[in-house]
């Protein structure tokens, strides 16, 4: 079976001047012809179950806010323990081969590692903004419009700082300004 990226996420630093994504290094299996996993693929690959809002539950109460809280916790420790294995990957292939073009494959191969790393770093800090705003009470709103962003998308990218149309009128901006 195929290997897919369970996780996408922004790179903060070129989310202003380009749209796509990076990509999370935790790959699940997935059935041959299947699409991108949901959102619970998503979660279960954490060992997290979507949150189900109670009756009458009020937006971002204490135990949703536990729930991404967990989430997010989860997600900077795989995060954490990948940087560890690509040192460790790292020091392994330190030994600098004889042949040329070996050489540079190696060369090539420890850029995009590094490159990879300091995304993932990036993407820790964002996590840790995440972690400060459940704290502060500003999690789960829009930045720009103050809406609730809801749980679904949250639980997709649960470091989302817009709601889906402050989120869909940026990239239209951003292609226009190209």
């Amino acid at each position: 079976m195929p290997e897919r990226n369970v996780y996408q996420e922004e790179d903060p630093v070129s989310a202003e001047t380009n749209s796509s994504s990076t990509k999370k290094k935790t790959t699940m299996k997935t059935p041959q012809g299947s699409q991108e996993p949901t959102t619970t693929q998503t979660l279960l690959s954490y060992g997290v179950k979507p949150y189900e809002p109670k009756k009458d539950e009020e937006y971002m109460s204490k135990a949703q806010k536990e729930h991404f809280r967990k989430l997010l916790n989860i997600w900077k420790a795989a995060l954490l323990q990948g940087g560890d294995e690509t040192i460790h990957d790292l020091k392994e292939l330190a030994e600098v081969p004889a042949d040329v073009s070996d050489q540079a494959t190696l060369e090539e191969t420890f850029a995009l590692r590094l490159r990879a790393r300091d995304r993932e770093h990036k993407l820790i800090n964002k996590i840790d903004e995440s972690i400060r705003a459940i704290d502060s009470g500003d999690y789960g709103y829009c930045e720009e419009c103050g809406i609730e962003i809801g749980i679904r998308r949250l639980e997709a990218r649960p470091t989302a700082t817009l709601c889906i149309d402050c989120k869909t009128l940026a990239e239209v901006r951003e292609k226009q300004g190209r």
